[in-house]
């Protein structure tokens, strides 16, 4: 069942209409720590900082079942590479604020190091998770329901 969000999906675990979450650690963890729902493996190459204590998949005795979430910012086709780099700028400044590095921490979240701050390294990354999960959408015949 698709979700509006992880607001609606985590209400649903916690009333018990649905049985299990594969979603983003950071909007479910909170919800482990205060003790409403179980955490019963990450879907990570390692185990999660923010919740040390909680087994990988591979751990949990199923290998190779890895998935992360990421996050980047999109401009339009062929926006001038002056706005592009300008707008670069300001978000590596953002993310090595010490503050916004907090907020980033305090929701369990990951900021990749400065290398990776770059569009050419977002594009990198971006294709290889397309060249990674296209072909297992395309054999489970995954379609997009346009809601």
């Amino acid at each position: 069942m698709p979700y509006r969000g992880s607001a609606p999906l985590n209400q649903d675990l916690i009333a018990g209409h649905i049985d299990l979450n594969l979603g983003m650690a950071a909007a479910s963890y909170p919800l482990v720590r205060s003790g409403q729902i179980k955490a019963y493996a990450m879907m990570a190459k390692t185990r999660w900082w923010a919740a040390s204590d909680v087994p990988t998949m591979e751990e949990a005795g199923v290998p190779g079942l890895y998935a992360s979430f990421w996050h980047g910012l999109w401009l339009p086709k062929g926006t001038p590479d002056q706005i592009m780099a300008k707008l670069n700028a300001a978000a590596r400044a953002a993310l090595a604020d010490a503050g916004v590095r907090k907020r980033f921490a305090d929701q369990g979240q990951e900021i990749p190091p400065p290398a990776q701050q770059t569009p050419q390294a977002l594009g990198a990354y971006q294709k290889a998770e397309i060249e990674k999960w296209w072909p297992i959408i395309k054999a489970a015949g995954i379609k997009a329901d346009g809601s």
